[in-house]
C-alpha cells in the first residue's frame, strides 16, 4: 500500500480513528465465490472476496478467483487488526483496514453518508438499480468517462445518459455492445474516471488517484472493496464514492443500500 491509502494506514495505527487496531481482533474470516450470468446478457464473469468479520462490522477485498493462498483465512481470526495491517497478502491488509474503518466510521449520515435504497428483485434488476445510483455520481459535464473495473450495468447507464465511457479492465475483451476492453487505463483520454475498489486490492488505486489531484479529474470509486476505506480518502483525490459493504447486491434478492459520498446532490 503506498499513498493515500498508507497515509489511512498511518492514521489508524495512532489512534486517529478512536478505537486501538492493536486491540481489536477479527472474530471471522471467510471468502464468498460467485459465477454469474445474467439473462439475456451474451457474457458472464466470477468473483471471489475475503471478508474478515470484527464486530458489528464486514470488511472485504476482492481477489482473482483462486489466487488466495491456503491457509489465509486461518492466518486471520484471532488476530489483531494492527497485525493485519502488515500482513504478506495486500487482500488481508485491506479487508483488516476495511473491517476497522466500518466499526469505527459506520456507514450513517453523522459520517457523511447519503443512504441509497435498492430495491427487492433480480440479480440484473439490482445491479441497474446500483449503476443509477452509482452513475448519479459522475458529474453531467463529463464527456468520456474512463470506467475501469468493467460492469456492464454501469455502461449501459451511461449510454443512457449519453455519456461515452473508455471501458478498461486488466482482463480484457469485449463489453455487452462488443466494444473492446482496453487493459492499460489511458487516463489522458478521459474527463473523468469512475473506478472499481478492486483497485486497492490489486495495487493501481494510486494511479488514479494521483492522476486525478494532479489533473483536477473527477474520481468516482465504486466500492464493494474497501467500502469502509474510500471515503475516508474523499479530498485526497476521490471525488466520490458509492459504497456497498458486505452483503453485496448480488448475494441476496432483498431489500438492501449503498452508501453515497460527496458528489452531485
Amino acid at each position: 500500500m503506498t499513498g493515500a491509502v498508507d497515509t489511512l494506514v498511518e492514521r489508524v495505527n495512532s489512534g486517529a480513528y478512536g478505537l486501538d487496531p492493536a486491540a481489536e481482533r477479527i472474530a471471522l474470516a471467510f471468502s464468498t465465490s460467485q459465477a454469474v450470468r445474467h439473462p439475456g446478457r451474451s457474457g458472464g464473469y466470477r468473483n471471489e472476496v475475503l471478508s474478515l468479520r470484527l464486530g458489528a462490522a464486514v470488511g472485504s477485498c476482492a481477489v482473482e478467483p483462486g489466487t488466495l493462498p491456503p491457509g489465509t483465512l486461518d492466518d486471520c481470526v484471532g488476530v489483531s487488526v494492527a497485525e493485519l495491517l502488515g500482513h504478506p497478502e495486500l487482500a488481508v491488509r485491506i479487508a483488516a483496514l476495511d473491517a476497522f474503518l466500518l466499526l469505527a466510521r459506520p456507514h450513517v449520515p453523522e459520517h457523511g453518508a447519503r443512504p441509497v435504497p435498492i430495491p427487492a428483485g433480480s440479480s440484473l434488476a439490482r445491479s441497474r438499480a446500483r449503476a443509477r445510483a452509482v452513475v448519479g455520481l459522475v458529474p453531467a459535464r463529463a464527456r468520456r468517462v474512463l470506467v475501469v473495473g468493467v460492469v456492464n450495468s454501469l455502461l449501459e447507464r451511461l449510454r443512457e445518459r449519453g455519456t461515452a465511457y473508455l471501458p478498461c479492465d486488466l482482463k480484457g475483451g469485449r463489453t455487452e455492445w462488443g466494444e473492446p476492453i482496453r487493459t492499460e487505463a489511458g487516463l489522458d483520454d478521459c474527463d473523468a474516471m469512475l473506478v472499481s475498489g478492486m483497485t486497492l486490492g490489486n495495487g493501481s488505486f494510486e494511479t488514479f488517484a494521483e492522476h486525478a489531484r494532479r489533473t483536477g479529474k473527477p474520481l468516482v470509486m465504486f466500492a464493494q472493496t474497501g467500502s469502509g476505506v474510500l471515503p475516508r480518502l474523499l479530498g485526497d483525490g476521490v471525488t466520490a464514492v458509492s459504497a456497498e459493504p458486505y452483503p453485496f447486491f448480488w448475494l441476496d434478492g432483498g431489500p438492501g443500500t449503498v452508501h453515497l459520498y460527496g458528489g452531485p446532490r
